[in-house]
This record gives C-alpha cells, structure tokens and sequence, in this order.
C-alpha cells in the first residue's frame, strides 16, 4: 500500500493566462460576426417602418386636403342659397308694396304728391331702393320681350323697328331678377314704309339713274 503525503491534495489542471485567452477568443470573435449580421437587417426594419409612416402620412394630408375641399364647398353652397333665400324673400316683400308705388307714380304724375303724402312717399322710394329695387321702362327705346309686355299695340310712319311709345305702368327689378315687366304700348313701322324708305336711298346712292329716267319720260 502507497502512502500519502499528509496536506497535499491534487488539483485540477487549470490553464495558464495564454491558454484562457486562446479559449475564450473564439467566443469574442463570433459576437462581432453576429452584430453585422444584425446590424443590416435592423436597418431595413427602420427603414420599412418610416415608409410605412410616409405612406400613413401622404395619406392622411389627402384625407385632410379632400374633406377641406368639401367643407369650403359646403360653405359657397350655403352661402349661396342664403343669398338665394334672401333675394327670394325681399322679391316676394317688394311685390307687395308695387301697387303701392304705382299709386304713388300716378299722384305724382297727376301734381297730387304734396304735403305729409310727398314725404311719405318719397320715404317709402327710398327704402326700397335701398332694398334694391330698381325702376326700368321708358318711351322710345326699342321692345324687348324679355322685359316688356305688350298691351297696345299700333304702327307709326317713324319708327324703324318696334317701339315702346307709351309706359303704361313701369317695370320692377332686383339686381338681374324682374319681378314685373314694363307695360307698354308698342309701334311698329308701317307696313310698306320700309321698303318705301330703301327705294328713298337706292335712289339718292345712285342719282344718275334718276335722271335718265326723267329724260326718258321726257
């Protein structure tokens, strides 16, 4: 039987600093072969992300863009038919007071606008000017269908086309809406005056003719 030496134990063998070293390199190398593999991928990560974003982005300004289009459109469209509403409402008052003003226009025509009556009348004109009512209709020029009606109707040798000869009760305006037209007495050329007339001019354009003809009836 061997015999121990009392107070000495055998020890693992435990590699030097060089040899730790050596063990662990392998470790520390392959960590930096991982971060560059990772570092790229990261990136495209970010990369599809703010993309993403840009897309989000891009889409809610033409969200915002479409439903700031339709709000100012929303607004004319109101703002339109409040006019709308408005003119409709101060044509249907105004029609109103027309017998009115006719009654008021026939005084005056007549040297009865005198006194408190001339006051108030010249009054009430001047409020609903102010409305924007406008008088229209006058002697001499020319019929317009559109603004005038018609309820005499004659010929006259001095007219060229057809004519208003008399305002029977004027016409009534709201900016380019007529809430009456003109009532007027028209004129019409003679019948054959007109043809009379370019004879008159051939004649005078070319006097020559004239001549030889009154020495051939001569």
């Amino acid at each position: 039987m061997s015999e121990e030496t009392p107070g000495f134990e055998e020890k693992p063998d435990v590699p030097s600093g060089d040899a730790a070293e050596a063990a662990e390199s392998p470790e520390d190398t392959a960590a930096p072969a991982g971060d560059a593999n990772s570092a790229p991928a990261a990136d495209a990560g970010l990369t599809a992300q703010l993309d993403q974003a840009r897309a989000a982005l891009t889409e809610r300004t033409a969200d915002l863009q479409r439903l700031q289009a339709e709000y100012q459109n929303y607004r004319r469209r109101v703002e339109r038919d409040r006019v709308t509403v408005k003119e409709i409402a101060v044509a249907s008052l105004l029609s109103e007071l027309l017998p009115v003003l006719d009654d008021v226009g026939r005084a005056r025509d007549h040297g009865e606008l005198v006194g408190g009556f001339k006051s108030v009348a010249e009054s009430l004109e001047t409020v609903v000017a102010k409305m924007g009512l406008q008088q229209f209709g006058k002697e001499g020029e020319p019929f317009d269908p559109t603004i005038h009606e018609a309820l005499m109707h004659s010929y006259a040798p001095d007219v060229t086309e057809t004519t208003c000869v008399a305002i029977l009760q004027p016409g009534y305006r709201i900016g380019e809406r007529t809430i009456r037209p003109a009532r007027v007495a028209v004129a019409e050329p003679q019948p054959g005056a007109q043809a009379k007339a370019e004879e008159q001019g051939e004649a005078k354009a070319d006097p020559g003719t004239t001549d030889a003809s009154e020495k051939d009836s001569e």
